[in-house]
C-alpha cells in the first residue's frame, strides 16, 4: 500500500516523519506490539517456552525505522566503531564471513599440527535482556549527538505488547528492558550493545560473531596451553556479560576440540560458574554442522536426510517449493 501511495499522501507522510524527527515526540501507537505465537517444530504444545513469538508493529513505524537505520549504520561504519569480527546485518558481510573465519582457523591449526579449542556461546534471551541505557551510553561514547540519539531514546522507552490467541488479546505488558521484537532498528542496536564483547578477549584469541552467535577459539601445540588461554577468555567474557545484563545458557554453550593429530588427547576442561562446559564431537553454527576433524560428513548427512517426498511437489509439477524437514518423519519432509 505504501509503495502505491499518491504524491499528496507521500508528501503528508514525509511531513509527519519530519515533525516526529524535529519535535522528538514518538507516537504512542507505534510503541505497542501484538505478539503472535507459533509452535516450534516437534515441540510440546503444552509448554509456553516451546512457542516462537512474532511481533507485529506499525508498518509506518517500520518505514521510518529503515530511514533512521540507514543513518545509524552510516555513522557506525564511517567511524569504524563495529568490531571487525561482527558480520551480522552489515553491508557486504554475511554468515559466510563468520563461517569462513572459523573454518580458516581450524585449517590453519591442522596445518601447524596444533590443537584448536573452540567455544560456541549461546546467550539466553539476548534481545529481551539487552540493557537499553547501555545502548544509549555506548552511542554517546562513540560521539553520536543531535536528534538521532533523542529519537532512539524515545523509540526504546515506554513500549508495551500484548499476546493474541485467535481473536482474544491478553492484557498489555510493559517492556522495561530489551530491544523491540519485529523492529528494523533492533538488530543494529543489539550489535551496538554487544559490540564491546570482542575487546574483552585476551590477545591472541580469535572470534567469529554474527549478531548474538559467538564462537571463540585458540590454537596451541599443547592442549594445556590452549585450555588455560580459553578458560581465561571465558572468564573475561563471563564478567563482561554479567556487567552488561547478558547471561549465557549453560545447556547450549558447548566446546569443541578441533584436531587431526594422531593419538588420543583428552577433551579440554572448561568451566562456567562452577559447571563444566560440555565438549561435543559436532555442533551446528550458523546453519553448518562442524565436526572435530572438519570432514563435513555430519553436515552432508543432514542435507541428505532432507529429501523431498511426493506430497511436497505441487500438482502442476512446480519444484520451486521450499523443502522443510518434518521432525516426525526422519529422512523425509
Amino acid at each position: 500500500m505504501l509503495r502505491h501511495l499518491g504524491e499528496e499522501a507521500i508528501s503528508f507522510l514525509l511531513a509527519l516523519y519530519n515533525r516526529i524527527w524535529l519535535e522528538g515526540v514518538f507516537p504512542s501507537g507505534w510503541r505497542v506490539a501484538t505478539i503472535l505465537r507459533f509452535l516450534k517444530p516437534g515441540k510440546d504444545s503444552g509448554v509456553a517456552l516451546n512457542y516462537r513469538p512474532i511481533a507485529l508493529t506499525s508498518c509506518l513505524c517500520k518505514l521510518f525505522e529503515k530511514m533512521v537505520n540507514v543513518r545509524l549504520i552510516y555513522f557506525l561504519e564511517r567511524g569504524d566503531f563495529l568490531s571487525p569480527s561482527q558480520s551480522g546485518f552489515r553491508k557486504h558481510r554475511s554468515t559466510t564471513d563468520a563461517l569462513v573465519r572459523l573454518e580458516a582457523a581450524a585449517c590453519e591449526a591442522f596445518a601447524r599440527h596444533q590443537h584448536l579449542v573452540c567455544v560456541f556461546f549461546d546467550l539466553e534471551k539476548a534481545y529481551d535482556s539487552t540493557w537499553q541505557y547501555g545502548i544509549l551510553q555506548q552511542l554517546h561514547l562513540y560521539g553520536l549527538r543531535g536528534r538521532l540519539p533523542c529519537f532512539l531514546k524515545e523509540f526504546l522507552s515506554g513500549r508495551s505488547f500484548s499476546v493474541r490467541v485467535g481473536i482474544t488479546h491478553s492484557a498489555s505488558v510493559a517492556q522495561e528492558e530489551g530491544v523491540p521484537q519485529g523492529s528494523v532498528l533492533s538488530v543494529t542496536l543489539f550489535a551496538v550493545a554487544i559490540n564491546a564483547i570482542a575487546s574483552s578477549l585476551p590477545d591472541g584469541i580469535a572470534n567469529s560473531m554474527y549478531v548474538n552467535d559467538l564462537a571463540v577459539c585458540f590454537a596451541a601445540s599443547r592442549m594445556s596451553v590452549a585450555e588455560r588461554r580459553m578458560q581465561l577468555a571465558f572468564d573475561r567474557v563471563s564478567r563482561w556479560t554479567g556487567s552488561h545484563g547478558f547471561r549465557f545458557s549453560p545447556s547450549k554453550t558447548v566446546a569443541m576440540h578441533f584436531c587431526r593429530i594422531r593419538g588420543v588427547y583428552p577433551d579440554p576442561d572448561l568451566f562456567m560458574s562452577g559447571h563444566r562446559i560440555r565438549c561435543v564431537e559436532e555442533t551446528r553454527f550458523l546453519g553448518l554442522h562442524f565436526d572435530k576433524r572438519l570432514t563435513w560428513v555430519p553436515h552432508l548427512r543432514t542435507l541428505k536426510s532432507f529429501r523431498p517426498c511426493s506430497s511436497c511437489w505441487s500438482t502442476s509439477g512446480d519444484r520451486s517449493l521450499q523443502v522443510v524437514p518434518n521432525p516426525q518423519s526422519p529422512g523425509g519432509c
